[in-house]
């Protein structure tokens, strides 16, 4: 995608628009950080990245998050499985994610693991990277070879890498991920959570258009909202907008149709997408149960409006037979 020379004043609205985009980072973490510390599930790296919240999230809100970061997961290890680890993962607009140390703990590290996000944002993980030895030590005991490459943008070891760059140009984030090892030979995941929605629709089916036509051997996570044209959803645009953040992608939210449409015209061979509800259905009971007593939920209508409004698509490309199109709840 060619950078398009901009007026100041368009200039200006844009990084004022980015700026609210990367505010979503904070929130989602500190939302993910407040859930941990109530027990939904266990992340003992969360806390290094972000403060705990100042007031309670409410309980609907724990629960979504729970269904998200164990659904993406869930998709994510059957790819591992299925490619035995010998594979890479690319994490788009990966915030303050723990997963690579999550990951490492359960022997499960694909060959290389990178992520991608603004600059601003990859500079101050690698800020807490740098001084926490709880997230350095990990990356330091899985990385062989050279000396490992750190500046204020980008850090670079045998096994992690961290890349500043705008997910809209996809030719700077390839020569980028090049730089840093990426191999397109290698069976790819890349995972995206609610990063495409904040891109027009332009933009984001030239970024899957890319990576279908980069990767012979490739699988896409995408978590979002849908069903965004009902009342339900226009609140949900609404309360966005007033806090200056515009879903300039909502128009391919409308349904799980118009998601698996996307992935197909953009060249992937497969694709699924279900609703956040369902897949809180399939998540292991036990577990479900038991985070059900964590706390009372008083608002279950809600609770189901909102998870019909989040959804899991995914998308594969399988070159080599691997029975990536098999992956399913």
């Amino acid at each position: 995608m060619a950078t398009a020379t901009r007026d100041p004043l368009s200039a200006a609205g844009l990084d004022e628009a980015d700026e609210a985009v990367r505010g979503t980072c904070e929130d989602a973490s500190v939302c993910k950080r407040f859930a941990v510390s109530v027990g939904y599930w266990k992340d003992p790296y969360i806390q290094y990245f972000v403060r705990q919240a100042k007031e309670r999230k409410a309980p609907e809100i724990n629960r979504g998050y729970y269904a998200r970061v164990h659904g993406v997961s869930y998709l994510i290890k059957a790819f591992l499985k299925k490619t035995e680890c010998n594979c890479q993962i690319v994490n788009l607009g990966a915030g303050m994610d723990t997963l690579f140390w999550r990951l490492k703990d359960e022997n499960l590290l694909p060959r290389k693991y990178f992520e991608v996000d603004f600059p601003m944002i990859v500079a101050r993980k690698i800020h807490n990277i740098k001084s926490k030895p709880p997230l350095s030590k990990p990356i330091m005991e899985s990385h062989s070879g050279d000396s490992l490459l750190i500046d204020s943008h980008s850090l670079d070891s045998s096994r992690y890498s961290l890349v500043g760059a705008d997910l809209r140009f996809s030719s700077d984030l390839e020569e980028k991920l090049k730089k840093h090892n990426l191999d397109i030979q290698l069976p790819t995941l890349l995972v995206a959570e609610c990063v495409l929605v904040y891109m027009t629709p332009q933009q984001s089916s030239n970024l899957l258009k890319w990576a279908a036509n980069t990767f012979p051997v490739a699988m896409f996570i995408n978590y979002e909202q849908v069903n965004m044209t009902d009342r339900f959803g226009q609140i949900m645009i609404e309360n966005l907008q007033r806090r200056q953040c515009n879903l300039a992608g909502v128009e391919v939210c409308r349904s799980l149709d118009s998601q698996r449409e996307r992935l197909l015209l953009n060249g992937w061979e497969a694709a699924r997408a279900i609703d956040m509800m369902k897949v809180y259905s399939f998540l292991p009971q036990a577990d479900v149960k038991r985070i059900e007593g964590l706390e009372f939920l008083d608002e279950k209508e809600l609770f189901e409006q909102l998870m019909q409004h989040y959804c899991i698509c995914w998308a594969s490309k399988d070159g080599s037979n691997l029975g990536l199109a098999n992956i399913t709840f």
